[in-house]
Protein backbone atom coordinates (compact mmCIF):
# COMPACT_ATOMS: atom_id res chain seq x y z
CA UNK A 1 0.00 0.00 0.00
CA UNK A 2 2.93 2.41 0.60
CA UNK A 3 4.44 2.10 -2.93
CA UNK A 4 1.27 2.25 -4.77
CA UNK A 5 -0.09 5.50 -2.32
CA UNK A 6 4.00 6.46 -3.09
CA UNK A 7 3.25 5.71 -6.79
CA UNK A 8 -0.01 7.42 -6.88
CA UNK A 9 1.81 10.75 -5.57
CA UNK A 10 4.33 10.67 -8.02
CA UNK A 11 2.12 10.69 -10.59
CA UNK A 12 -0.18 13.74 -9.02
CA UNK A 13 3.01 15.83 -9.10
CA UNK A 14 3.58 15.08 -12.40
CA UNK A 15 0.18 16.01 -13.51
CA UNK A 16 0.19 19.49 -11.40
CA UNK A 17 3.74 19.92 -12.61
CA UNK A 18 2.65 19.79 -16.56
CA UNK A 19 -0.79 20.78 -15.42
CA UNK A 20 -0.40 24.30 -17.80
CA UNK A 21 0.46 22.33 -20.81
CA UNK A 22 -2.39 19.51 -20.19
CA UNK A 23 -5.16 22.03 -19.78
CA UNK A 24 -3.79 24.40 -23.13
CA UNK A 25 -3.91 20.91 -25.09
CA UNK A 26 -7.37 19.83 -24.26
CA UNK A 27 -8.41 23.18 -24.56
CA UNK A 28 -6.84 23.42 -28.00
CA UNK A 29 -8.39 20.00 -29.08
CA UNK A 30 -11.94 21.13 -27.31
CA UNK A 31 -11.98 24.06 -29.17
CA UNK A 32 -12.03 21.99 -32.73
CA UNK A 33 -14.31 19.91 -31.67
CA UNK A 34 -16.90 22.09 -30.34
CA UNK A 35 -16.22 24.13 -34.06
CA UNK A 36 -17.18 20.28 -35.71
CA UNK A 37 -20.19 20.17 -33.07
CA UNK A 38 -21.87 23.72 -34.79
CA UNK A 39 -21.07 22.60 -37.86
CA UNK A 40 -22.98 19.67 -37.58
CA UNK A 41 -25.85 21.52 -35.52
CA UNK A 42 -25.88 23.80 -38.63
CA UNK A 43 -26.91 20.99 -40.86
CA UNK A 44 -30.20 20.70 -38.89
CA UNK A 45 -30.94 24.14 -38.32
CA UNK A 46 -32.75 24.24 -41.97
CA UNK A 47 -35.69 21.57 -40.46
CA UNK A 48 -35.75 23.38 -37.42
CA UNK A 49 -36.16 26.71 -39.48
CA UNK A 50 -38.58 24.69 -42.00
CA UNK A 51 -40.76 24.12 -39.30
CA UNK A 52 -41.80 27.07 -37.31
CA UNK A 53 -42.24 28.55 -41.26
CA UNK A 54 -44.98 25.72 -41.85
CA UNK A 55 -46.40 26.87 -38.36
CA UNK A 56 -46.31 30.61 -38.64
CA UNK A 57 -48.06 30.31 -41.80
CA UNK A 58 -50.45 28.02 -40.56
CA UNK A 59 -51.25 30.19 -38.30
CA UNK A 60 -51.22 33.56 -40.69
CA UNK A 61 -53.74 31.45 -42.70
CA UNK A 62 -56.17 30.41 -40.13
CA UNK A 63 -56.03 34.49 -39.04
CA UNK A 64 -57.17 35.37 -42.43
CA UNK A 65 -59.91 33.03 -42.98
CA UNK A 66 -63.23 34.34 -42.58
CA UNK A 67 -64.64 31.26 -40.85
CA UNK A 68 -62.31 31.79 -37.94
CA UNK A 69 -62.55 35.64 -37.72
CA UNK A 70 -65.03 35.14 -34.47
CA UNK A 71 -63.14 31.91 -33.11
CA UNK A 72 -59.52 32.79 -33.99
CA UNK A 73 -58.75 36.74 -32.37
CA UNK A 74 -55.63 38.53 -32.82
CA UNK A 75 -54.82 37.86 -29.79
CA UNK A 76 -54.68 34.64 -29.99
CA UNK A 77 -52.59 35.17 -33.35
CA UNK A 78 -50.06 36.68 -31.15
CA UNK A 79 -49.78 34.33 -28.64
CA UNK A 80 -49.72 31.27 -31.37
CA UNK A 81 -46.61 33.55 -32.74
CA UNK A 82 -45.21 33.76 -29.25
CA UNK A 83 -45.26 29.97 -28.66
CA UNK A 84 -43.66 28.90 -31.89
CA UNK A 85 -40.97 31.73 -31.63
CA UNK A 86 -40.10 30.33 -27.66
CA UNK A 87 -40.01 26.21 -28.94
CA UNK A 88 -37.94 27.15 -32.26
CA UNK A 89 -35.16 29.09 -30.04
CA UNK A 90 -35.42 26.49 -27.13
CA UNK A 91 -35.10 23.93 -30.16
CA UNK A 92 -32.18 25.72 -31.59
CA UNK A 93 -30.68 26.37 -28.14
CA UNK A 94 -30.35 22.74 -27.22
CA UNK A 95 -28.50 22.04 -31.06
CA UNK A 96 -25.82 24.41 -29.88
CA UNK A 97 -25.78 23.90 -26.22
CA UNK A 98 -23.53 20.66 -26.50
CA UNK A 99 -21.08 22.86 -28.74
CA UNK A 100 -21.04 26.42 -27.10
CA UNK A 101 -20.66 23.82 -23.57
CA UNK A 102 -18.09 22.64 -24.66
CA UNK A 103 -16.35 25.40 -26.22
CA UNK A 104 -16.64 27.63 -22.92
CA UNK A 105 -15.04 24.81 -20.87
CA UNK A 106 -11.99 24.97 -23.07
CA UNK A 107 -11.42 28.41 -23.45
CA UNK A 108 -11.37 27.85 -19.45
CA UNK A 109 -9.27 25.64 -19.87
CA UNK A 110 -7.37 27.76 -21.99
CA UNK A 111 -7.36 30.66 -19.42
CA UNK A 112 -6.98 28.31 -16.05
CA UNK A 113 -3.60 27.16 -18.06
CA UNK A 114 -2.70 30.67 -17.94
CA UNK A 115 -3.28 31.71 -14.61
CA UNK A 116 -1.30 29.00 -13.66
CA UNK A 117 1.27 30.17 -15.90
CA UNK A 118 1.09 33.60 -14.39
CA UNK A 119 1.22 32.69 -10.51
CA UNK A 120 4.43 30.41 -11.03
CA UNK A 121 6.25 33.48 -13.03
CA UNK A 122 5.20 35.48 -10.09
CA UNK A 123 6.71 33.07 -7.60
CA UNK A 124 9.84 32.63 -9.83
CA UNK A 125 10.54 36.12 -9.46
CA UNK A 126 10.49 36.93 -6.51
CA UNK A 127 12.45 34.25 -6.28
CA UNK A 128 15.01 35.45 -8.34
CA UNK A 129 14.77 38.36 -6.79
CA UNK A 130 14.94 37.14 -3.02
CA UNK A 131 18.62 35.72 -4.39
CA UNK A 132 19.47 38.19 -6.89
CA UNK A 133 19.10 40.78 -3.94
CA UNK A 134 21.13 38.39 -1.35
CA UNK A 135 24.04 37.61 -4.20
CA UNK A 136 24.64 41.62 -4.19
CA UNK A 137 24.91 42.12 -1.02
CA UNK A 138 27.60 39.48 -0.43
CA UNK A 139 28.91 41.20 -3.44
CA UNK A 140 28.98 44.49 -1.71
CA UNK A 141 30.54 43.03 1.44
CA UNK A 142 33.48 41.63 -0.58
CA UNK A 143 33.92 44.71 -2.13
CA UNK A 144 33.78 46.71 1.02
CA UNK A 145 36.86 44.13 2.57
CA UNK A 146 38.88 43.25 -0.08
CA UNK A 147 38.12 45.30 -2.83
CA UNK A 148 36.64 45.13 -6.25
CA UNK A 149 39.83 43.73 -7.69
CA UNK A 150 39.14 40.60 -5.47
CA UNK A 151 35.42 40.56 -6.16
CA UNK A 152 35.65 40.23 -9.86
CA UNK A 153 38.62 37.18 -9.61
CA UNK A 154 35.97 35.29 -7.40
CA UNK A 155 33.28 36.05 -9.35
CA UNK A 156 34.48 34.69 -12.34
CA UNK A 157 37.45 32.46 -11.30
CA UNK A 158 40.12 34.59 -12.38
CA UNK A 159 43.51 33.39 -11.57
CA UNK A 160 46.73 34.47 -12.25
CA UNK A 161 49.30 32.24 -14.49
CA UNK A 162 52.99 32.26 -15.40
CA UNK A 163 53.94 31.73 -18.51
CA UNK A 164 56.99 31.57 -20.26
CA UNK A 165 56.82 33.51 -23.82
CA UNK A 166 59.32 34.29 -26.52
CA UNK A 167 60.46 37.75 -27.37
CA UNK A 168 62.91 39.19 -29.18
CA UNK A 169 66.07 41.20 -27.90
CA UNK A 170 67.62 44.74 -28.72
CA UNK A 171 70.16 42.10 -30.11
CA UNK A 172 67.70 40.61 -32.38
CA UNK A 173 68.34 36.93 -30.50
CA UNK A 174 65.13 35.17 -29.19
CA UNK A 175 64.83 34.73 -25.87
CA UNK A 176 62.27 33.36 -23.34
CA UNK A 177 60.55 35.75 -20.81
CA UNK A 178 58.23 34.81 -17.85
CA UNK A 179 55.39 36.75 -17.20
CA UNK A 180 52.41 36.61 -14.69
CA UNK A 181 48.88 36.96 -17.02
CA UNK A 182 45.19 36.77 -15.54
CA UNK A 183 43.40 33.76 -17.45
CA UNK A 184 39.71 33.63 -17.23
CA UNK A 185 37.91 30.07 -17.86
CA UNK A 186 34.65 30.30 -20.51
CA UNK A 187 32.35 27.86 -18.02
CA UNK A 188 32.98 30.06 -15.29
CA UNK A 189 30.90 32.77 -16.83
CA UNK A 190 27.87 33.78 -15.49
CA UNK A 191 24.71 34.46 -18.01
CA UNK A 192 25.11 38.01 -17.98
CA UNK A 193 29.06 37.77 -18.72
CA UNK A 194 30.54 37.53 -22.59
CA UNK A 195 34.18 37.38 -23.99
CA UNK A 196 34.50 40.40 -26.43
CA UNK A 197 36.75 38.26 -28.52
CA UNK A 198 39.01 37.42 -31.73
CA UNK A 199 36.02 35.58 -33.33
CA UNK A 200 33.78 38.81 -32.71
CA UNK A 201 33.02 40.45 -36.44
CA UNK A 202 33.88 43.97 -34.68
CA UNK A 203 37.25 42.61 -32.87
CA UNK A 204 40.39 44.42 -33.83
CA UNK A 205 43.81 43.65 -33.46
CA UNK A 206 44.51 47.06 -31.79
CA UNK A 207 43.25 46.88 -28.25
CA UNK A 208 42.84 50.90 -27.91
CA UNK A 209 40.40 50.59 -30.53
CA UNK A 210 38.24 47.69 -29.13
CA UNK A 211 38.35 49.66 -25.97
CA UNK A 212 37.00 52.92 -27.42
CA UNK A 213 34.45 50.61 -29.73
CA UNK A 214 33.39 49.46 -26.29
CA UNK A 215 32.88 52.44 -24.50
CA UNK A 216 31.23 54.09 -27.64
CA UNK A 217 28.86 51.09 -27.52
CA UNK A 218 28.26 51.65 -23.52
CA UNK A 219 27.77 55.25 -24.36
CA UNK A 220 25.09 54.29 -27.08
CA UNK A 221 23.81 52.30 -24.45
CA UNK A 222 23.19 54.62 -21.96
CA UNK A 223 21.44 57.16 -24.57
CA UNK A 224 18.56 55.10 -25.54
CA UNK A 225 18.07 53.91 -22.15
CA UNK A 226 17.50 57.60 -21.08
CA UNK A 227 15.52 57.87 -23.92
CA UNK A 228 13.49 55.00 -23.82
CA UNK A 229 12.89 54.03 -19.78
CA UNK A 230 14.47 50.50 -20.70
CA UNK A 231 16.49 48.68 -21.90
CA UNK A 232 16.95 44.54 -22.77
CA UNK A 233 20.37 42.44 -22.64
CA UNK A 234 19.76 41.07 -25.99
CA UNK A 235 19.77 45.26 -27.46
CA UNK A 236 22.94 45.50 -26.33
CA UNK A 237 24.09 42.08 -27.58
CA UNK A 238 22.68 43.43 -30.73
CA UNK A 239 25.30 46.40 -30.80
CA UNK A 240 28.36 44.32 -29.88
CA UNK A 241 27.59 41.32 -32.54
CA UNK A 242 27.18 38.79 -29.80
CA UNK A 243 24.72 35.88 -30.09
CA UNK A 244 20.97 36.54 -28.03
CA UNK A 245 20.46 34.55 -25.13
CA UNK A 246 17.15 33.49 -23.59
CA UNK A 247 18.25 35.39 -20.50
CA UNK A 248 18.48 38.72 -22.08
CA UNK A 249 14.92 38.53 -23.53
CA UNK A 250 13.78 39.54 -19.69
CA UNK A 251 16.70 41.27 -17.85
CA UNK A 252 18.42 44.51 -18.51
CA UNK A 253 17.86 48.30 -17.29
CA UNK A 254 15.10 50.55 -16.09
CA UNK A 255 15.73 54.19 -15.72
CA UNK A 256 14.16 55.77 -12.99
CA UNK A 257 16.20 58.21 -10.95
CA UNK A 258 13.36 58.22 -8.23
CA UNK A 259 14.23 54.08 -7.53
CA UNK A 260 17.37 53.72 -5.18
CA UNK A 261 17.52 49.94 -6.02
CA UNK A 262 18.80 50.70 -9.58
CA UNK A 263 21.82 51.80 -11.10
CA UNK A 264 19.85 54.00 -13.70
CA UNK A 265 23.39 53.48 -15.81
CA UNK A 266 24.48 50.90 -17.94
CA UNK A 267 28.04 49.63 -17.45
CA UNK A 268 29.80 46.54 -19.63
CA UNK A 269 32.66 46.05 -16.56
CA UNK A 270 35.36 46.10 -19.13
CA UNK A 271 37.81 43.83 -18.06
CA UNK A 272 41.14 42.84 -20.45
CA UNK A 273 42.31 39.22 -19.51
CA UNK A 274 43.67 36.36 -21.53
CA UNK A 275 41.76 32.65 -22.35
CA UNK A 276 43.30 29.92 -22.52
CA UNK A 277 41.96 28.49 -26.44
CA UNK A 278 43.21 25.18 -27.26
CA UNK A 279 42.11 25.29 -30.76
CA UNK A 280 44.68 27.88 -31.32
CA UNK A 281 47.45 25.96 -30.37
CA UNK A 282 46.82 23.63 -33.22
CA UNK A 283 45.85 25.84 -35.95
CA UNK A 284 48.36 28.68 -34.97
CA UNK A 285 52.28 28.68 -35.16
CA UNK A 286 53.25 31.45 -33.79
CA UNK A 287 51.35 31.16 -30.80
CA UNK A 288 52.60 28.09 -29.80
CA UNK A 289 56.39 29.93 -30.47
CA UNK A 290 55.20 32.50 -28.20
CA UNK A 291 53.85 30.56 -25.21
CA UNK A 292 54.75 27.21 -25.47
CA UNK A 293 52.70 24.23 -24.94
CA UNK A 294 49.59 26.22 -23.57
CA UNK A 295 48.44 29.51 -25.41
CA UNK A 296 46.53 32.28 -24.19
CA UNK A 297 44.52 34.81 -26.13
CA UNK A 298 43.58 38.48 -25.59
CA UNK A 299 40.19 38.58 -24.58
CA UNK A 300 37.39 41.46 -23.09
CA UNK A 301 35.38 40.34 -20.41
CA UNK A 302 32.24 42.04 -20.28
CA UNK A 303 30.30 42.17 -17.19
CA UNK A 304 27.29 44.20 -17.71
CA UNK A 305 25.45 45.38 -14.50
CA UNK A 306 22.00 44.18 -15.50
CA UNK A 307 19.33 45.21 -12.83
CA UNK A 308 17.27 41.82 -13.03
CA UNK A 309 14.03 40.75 -14.58
CA UNK A 310 12.74 44.48 -16.19
CA UNK A 311 9.56 42.77 -17.09
CA UNK A 312 8.34 42.69 -13.60
CA UNK A 313 10.06 45.94 -12.66
CA UNK A 314 8.08 48.11 -15.47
Amino acid sequence: MTTISSSFNKIGFKLKKHSPEILVVAGVVGTVVSAVMACKATTKVSDILEKAKEDINSIHDCAANEEFVEEYTPEDVKKDLTIVYVQTGIKLAKLYAPAVALGALSIGSILASNNILRKRNIALAAAYATIDKGFKEYRNHVVERFGEEVDRELKHGIKAKKIEKVIVGEDGKKKKVKETISVVERDSLSDYSFFFEESNPYWEKDGNYNRMFLLAQQQYANDKLRANGYLFLNDVLDTLGIPRTKAGQIVGWIYNPDNPNGDNYVDFGIYETYRRDEEAFVKDKAMRERFGKEIYERVVLLDFNVDGNILDLM
